[in-house]
């Protein structure tokens, strides 16, 4: 009888590299990891590129889920489909992707609304496990190692839903596309789908990290006339300018509350604000810094230390609209090729959110990097 083709063969386990955390803020670990095969409707991706994103290193940093150490980090990703699993038909071995951290299942009751993106099978995971059965795809030794995000792109491989990964163009530059699998779509969409930002409109950004910026550059391209970059770093005015705001405000250098600078400045207070910090309290101010009776606050930044959000009702009671936002409203893999379309178009800034290209092995250096506040986005190179 003749040997199978070794194509036709199921997927095996593998073996390779992966920056392993063993608890919280302890620097990662380069380790051999075993990679199960993909299972049912997943694949599995070798990783080319993979940014540092903010709330990977709150993650990292945070002892609310010790049970979830050790652990593999990162989502913001793109690379190259290894293997596929039983019923996927949407993918092939050798096509470009961008891994996502909330999925797109097209059939719940928010994939099919038009309103939401929240989807109920593919949402954002928070146990460290996939979504199809519950369990890790990486092992140390015998030793269950989670996922974060049900992505964990802190590796040369990967398992995903393929509800979770976006086709990409072969020519699209993987090191810089993958700032739209989460931080750029972010500030994006949370200007245009969320707020729906208007033309000539004030806008007030708190944070002007690659976030941050993002929305920026959103209210940019929606035609604002005044856009207000908020933050304590005063090496981020230079570079806010290049992405559209016009004012920039240091509150460290302020003898009055900044909220009742906006308001001054603005006569009354900005039409829209976003919190791209992760701050509860940032949230009240900006809430505060919009006008009344209709200014929308749109609150994007993953918080790191109080998780509730106290404000007077008198801004609410005054007519302002607090509002959340995930991925920017983006149902992933129906509007994300559209952002990776105007990408390559030049149509939005990418690139310039780019400060570090660091190798997979010096890992911890972006780590490092974002905790001191020197870079916007630091983009990881895996081996080829």
């Amino acid at each position: 009888m003749a040997a199978a083709d070794a194509s036709s063969l199921p997927p095996s386990a593998i073996t390779c590299r992966a920056a392993v955390a063993w608890g919280p803020g302890q620097p990662l670990v380069m380790e051999e990891v075993e990679v199960a095969p993909p299972g049912p409707m997943e694949i599995r991706v070798k990783v080319v590129s993979t940014s540092v994103c903010r709330s990977d290193v709150t993650a990292w940093q945070s002892k609310a889920q010790l049970d979830l150490f050790p652990r593999v980090f990162g989502h913001e990703a793109s690379g190259v489909v290894e293997s596929v699993g039983e019923g996927v038909t949407e993918f092939q071995v050798g096509d470009h992707v961008l891994t996502v951290f909330i999925g797109e299942c097209k059939s719940c009751k928010h994939c099919v609304s038009g309103k939401s993106n929240m989807c109920q099978k593919l949402g954002l995971e928070r146990k460290g496990v996939m979504h199809s059965d519950q369990k890790t795809r990486f092992s140390v030794k015998g030793k269950p190692v989670y996922h974060y995000c049900a992505v964990s792109s802190f590796s040369e491989y990967t398992v995903v839903h393929s509800g979770c990964a976006v086709k990409v163009g072969l020519t699209v530059p993987m090191d810089r596309v993958c700032l739209l699998s989460c931080g750029v779509s972010a500030g994006l969409g949370a200007v245009w789908n969320v707020a729906n930002v208007s033309k000539g409109s004030s806008v007030a950004i708190f944070g002007l990290g690659t976030v941050g910026l993002s929305v920026a550059q959103g209210a940019k391209l929606r035609g604002a006339s005044k856009i207000i970059g908020v933050d304590t770093n005063p090496e981020k005015q230079e570079k806010g300018k290049s992405f559209g705001v016009t004012d920039f405000i240091n509150p460290d250098e302020l003898s009055e509350p900044v909220q009742q600078v906006i308001k001054r400045i603005t006569d009354g207070g900005v039409d829209y604000s976003f919190e791209c910090v992760g701050d509860s309290g940032v949230v009240s101010t900006a809430l505060q810094s919009c006008s009344d009776g209709w200014g929308v606050t749109v609150t994007l930044g993953l918080p790191k230390g109080k998780l509730e959000v106290s404000t007077h009702y008198a801004f609410l009671l005054s007519g302002r609209t607090l509002k959340g936002s995930m991925f920017g409203g983006w149902k992933p893999k129906s509007d994300l090729p559209s952002l990776v379309d105007k990408y390559a178009a030049k149509e939005i800034q990418v690139d310039g959110l780019v400060t570090h290209d660091i190798p997979f092995n010096e890992i911890n250096k972006a780590l490092e990097l974002m905790l001191e506040n020197k870079c916007l986005r630091c983009v990881i190179h895996m081996p080829r």
